[in-house]
């Protein structure tokens, strides 16, 4: 099943819009693949307004929300996979809906798809 996180950040942020507030997005700088200007990142998080007065072009795919805004006057191309995305919020009033920091996919089982020697495993039986 895909995750649902990107059905709903496309949902709360259209809400948000929708009643006239300005969405935002509280973002971890520092999970891989985001692309943001490195300046604007605090205690390795950014919180990016994503109202359509701010930003061009803005996308939310199953994977990945992009888009293009301006920083300190100087355009940029803002790449956010999905699971980077930790929050997205009304900024008047600060709500909105928070998401779980997602951790590493575990890692794949040894070769020959046997689990180590004591470690409890599951196994799909159709």
């Amino acid at each position: 099943m895909t995750s649902s996180r990107p059905y709903l950040i496309r949902a709360v942020h259209e809400w948000i819009a929708d009643n006239g507030l300005t969405p935002q997005m509280l973002v971890d700088a520092r999970v891989e693949g985001v692309v943001v200007p490195a300046h604007c990142v605090e205690n390795g998080r950014i919180v990016l307004n994503v109202s359509a007065s701010a930003v061009r072009g803005f996308c939310i795919g199953k994977n990945l929300v992009e888009f293009d805004a301006r920083f300190s006057g100087t355009g940029f191309h803002v790449e956010l996979p999905v699971r980077a995305v930790l929050a997205v919020v009304a900024r008047e009033n600060g709500v909105g809906m928070s998401f779980p920091e997602e951790k590493d996919a575990p890692p794949p089982a040894p070769e020959g798809g046997k689990a180590k020697p004591g470690r409890p495993t599951l196994r799909v039986v159709k």
